[in-house]
């Protein structure tokens, strides 16, 4: 039986760490689909509460019982194989699947899915597609990283043969994906602990883009882009702030609080002009390959204007938060340094008296492996509190801890408690500041936690 016969046959699914951001999407996509569902997760989060409040029953923590009643089993990559669920599944002869794997059979229903990978941004550019398709009238299916205010969350069943979904290079997550429109934002080092070397990592996106059926829109900027895509025979799109690119950025003004103007530009020729309403430099290269995107998906450049210029953001990414006293509270899910290095960077352009940045690294073997990439970003804010290492899926064997890294960083300090973090910095910022919680952990509990101070 192959697997899209297992899920014409299945009723009941049940889901190992369903609170996920990705994890969730999936659970609503197919809770709308008629599936009856369960979950167990061992952390409480927005994503968990926004799955109990579709009325799907979670379990909170592990056990070999919640499992029962499942016709199918899915997990992310994260859960291990010796987790008490997916060993209770096996023995019971329940079908495990691979979040991935359920991701790809999805896409294969859609002749029209476009996929967006790259180390950065992935989540911006994804969230942005979906609203200019939208604005569009084209009706999607999006599967999102975080959540967009348009569709009040982070996923939506569309109508139409169009889809789009984010795809993690991941333990080679992506390689499941049936794609017809390929974009790939950037290949940076990261995930080493799995692909070893930069050139297994380029190697690899080289391997997604020949799943791609139709299109490929790349980074003509980026050099290990250019060099995964360099064999493939399929119709190319570059966008980028070189002019040799098909969709490049011109008259680029930084104006008050980060925001953004410029104008979008196709083969020389000005098709839109955006205000766009969301900090960073790099989100100009989101937008272009957004743009290029949808266009070729169906939209006119009417729509990426109308949905460029009403689009406020993904939800942690740089997300306002709220004032007090003054004092702005941020949140974003950074937690590579190049994602570091832009959202601080755009942090110090929107005019704040200082910035603060309170980063919850997230996993010991890419703590390692970039500290001194990390050392290097965290210095651009005036102040920086750490809270410890979020290990995830890893047993700590690097020994490495955050005071390794703030020894690197000057004036640092490390707290590792939530509530403890939320009063020494709500103690000690003044009126001007912005705070900012950095990390895709859970540190933005910590912003929260300010937030009621």
């Amino acid at each position: 039986m192959s697997d899209s016969d297992l899920l014409a046959r299945v009723k009941r699914i049940h889901f190992v760490g369903i609170g996920g951001a990705g994890m969730c999407a999936l659970a609503e996509i197919m809770h709308r689909r008629g599936y009856r569902l369960t979950g167990s997760d061992v952390n409480e989060s927005d994503t968990l509460a926004r799955v109990r409040a579709l009325g799907i029953p979670i379990f909170m923590g592990h056990a070999a019982a919640n499992v029962d009643g499942a016709e199918l089993v899915v997990h992310t990559a994260a859960v291990h194989t010796e987790n008490v669920e997916l060993q209770e599944a096996i023995r019971r002869g329940i079908p495990v699947m691979q979040r991935s794997e359920l991701l790809g059979l999805i896409t294969a229903e859609y002749s029209s899915t476009i996929a967006v990978s790259g180390t950065h941004g992935k989540t911006t550019a994804t969230s942005m597609i979906t609203q200019i398709l939208l604005s569009a009238g084209l009706d999607p299916t999006a599967l999102i990283g975080g959540k967009l205010p348009l569709i009040g969350g982070n996923c939506r069943v569309g109508g139409s043969p169009l889809m789009v979904c984010e795809a993690c290079e991941y333990a080679d997550t992506f390689l499941k994906l049936h794609p017809a429109i390929s974009i790939i934002l950037n290949i940076d080092g990261d995930h080493l602990e799995y692909f070893k070397t930069m050139e297994n990592l380029i190697r690899h996106f080289g391997m997604f883009s020949r799943l791609t059926t139709r299109t490929l829109i790349i980074n003509g900027d980026d050099a290990n882009t250019l060099l995964a895509v360099k064999d493939s025979p399929l119709k190319k799109i570059t966008f980028g702030m070189g002019a040799s690119n098909d969709y490049t950025a011109s008259g680029v003004t930084v104006g008050e609080k980060g925001v953004i103007t410029f104008s979008i530009l196709h083969c020389g020729a000005r098709i839109a002009d955006i205000r766009m309403r969301i900090p960073g430099r790099h989100n100009i290269l989101n937008a272009l390959a957004s743009c290029a995107a949808a266009i070729e998906a169906g939209a006119s450049a009417a729509d990426v204007e109308k949905g460029l210029n009403a689009f406020t953001g993904a939800g942690r990414r740089f997300e306002i938060l709220g004032n007090v006293r003054g004092v702005t509270i941020a949140d974003d899910y950074a937690h590579h340094p190049a994602e570091l290095g832009a959202t601080l960077t755009a942090a110090r352009e929107m005019g704040y008296r200082q910035v603060w940045a309170v980063f919850q690294p997230f996993t010991f073997s890419r703590t390692v492996m970039l500290m001194e990439d990390f050392a290097s970003v965290l210095r651009i804010p005036d102040r920086v509190v750490l809270a410890e290492i979020m290990g995830s899926r890893e047993v700590n064997t690097y020994n490495v801890f955050s005071k390794d890294l703030a020894e690197k960083v000057p004036g640092s300090v490390v707290i590792p408690d939530f509530d403890d973090i939320a009063e020494y910095v709500m103690r000690n910022a003044q009126q001007g500041d912005l705070v900012i919680t950095l990390g895709c952990g859970d540190i933005y509990k910590a912003a929260k936690r300010m937030l009621k101070k």
